[in-house]
């Protein structure tokens, strides 16, 4: 029960508009220790066999979740997004915006991680080839997605 809570009400909460978001380290890192903490508090201490009270490790709340953390709900949610802006007409609007370039030059220094070089790094990591292809077929890609999910790697 406070699982399905935390999953169906305090995850999307926390990750609303994440489908646009560009994963940084450091905000990957604050996401798990939200979640973690967050797990902490509902399941709240334990009692050990030698009459102890202690928190859950980190190990047992991945148990608890089975793998699928807020990272991978956030990808999963990115990777949605990406199929479904390929699969909109040439002439919607936010297609148009993802392929716009801006005319001006480049700021000096490196340049910033933009959202489709976070994701098309992802995609690269599971592997799949010829992607546009895939997220053209909308069931190939519900595959993709949640194949990604699972994924501790991502």
């Amino acid at each position: 029960m406070k699982l399905q809570l935390y999953k169906s009400l305090i995850r999307p909460t926390v990750t609303y508009a994440s489908k646009t978001w560009v994963l940084k380290e450091n905000m990957i890192n604050k996401m798990m220790i939200f979640e973690r903490r967050f797990m902490r508090k509902i399941y709240g201490p334990k009692q050990s066999d030698d009459g102890y009270w202690r928190i859950e490790t980190n190990q047992e709340i991945n148990d608890i979740l089975k793998g699928q953390n807020i990272i991978g709900f956030i990808k999963k949610q990115r990777l949605n997004w990406l199929g479904h802006v390929e699969r909109m007409a040439k002439d919607n609007n936010v297609k148009k915006i993802k392929r716009w370039k801006p005319m001006s030059n480049r700021p000096i220094g490196r340049p910033e991680i933009h959202w489709e070089d976070d994701i098309l790094e992802d995609i690269k990591s599971m592997n799949i080839c010829n992607w546009k292809n895939v997220a053209q077929n909308r069931d190939r890609w519900n595959k993709v997605v949640e194949q990604a999910r699972t994924l501790n790697r991502l």
